[in-house]
């Protein structure tokens, strides 16, 4: 078989149907929208819309709630620390702050703080300061002989 000779499957491909082109087509004048009204203006979108029938999305219950001034915290794995110090961006016999992370390159942008979770595995002996983590961060830093600090305990 050579590239010229390939075909698609025998009624696997429709013509295009082209619309308003005359009285021998079928679709000659009013091209299948039928007579006047808003379906057949150009530029309609109804979408959601249920002909004056509260739509459905209007009819179902709402719940929940948003919180105006809720944290955004930007999420650190130990595994990723680790690999970041493994590959020499951070400097494990220093102190890791939240600024050292980002100048490493492995959080972008602090938001309201830096949050570290236990996803991965830590090996190094780490001292670190950042405003939160989970408690099974703190135990495997801690199992590795490290220390993490949060903002929210020096705070206590």
């Amino acid at each position: 078989m050579k590239l010229h000779e390939l075909r698609d499957n025998p009624g696997a491909t429709k013509p295009r149907k082209r619309v308003g082109r005359g009285p021998g087509s079928g679709t000659g004048k009013m091209g299948g929208r039928g007579i006047k009204g808003q379906k057949s203006r150009s530029g309609v979108a109804i979408n959601g819309y249920e002909g004056g029938q509260m739509p459905l999305y209007q009819r179902l219950p709402k719940r929940g709630f948003n919180k105006p001034n809720r944290k955004a915290f930007a999420v650190v794995n130990l595994g990723l620390i680790q690999k970041f110090i493994d590959a020499g961006k951070i400097d494990a016999k220093k102190a890791i702050d939240e600024d050292a992370l980002i100048a490493s390159g492995l959080v972008r942008r602090k938001l309201d703080g830096i949050r570290v979770l236990a996803k991965g595995e830590i090996t190094s002996k780490v001292e670190l300061a950042v405003t939160g983590a989970s408690k099974s961060a703190v135990e495997a830093v801690e199992k590795a002989g490290g220390s993490l600090t949060t903002a929210a305990a020096a705070a206590e």
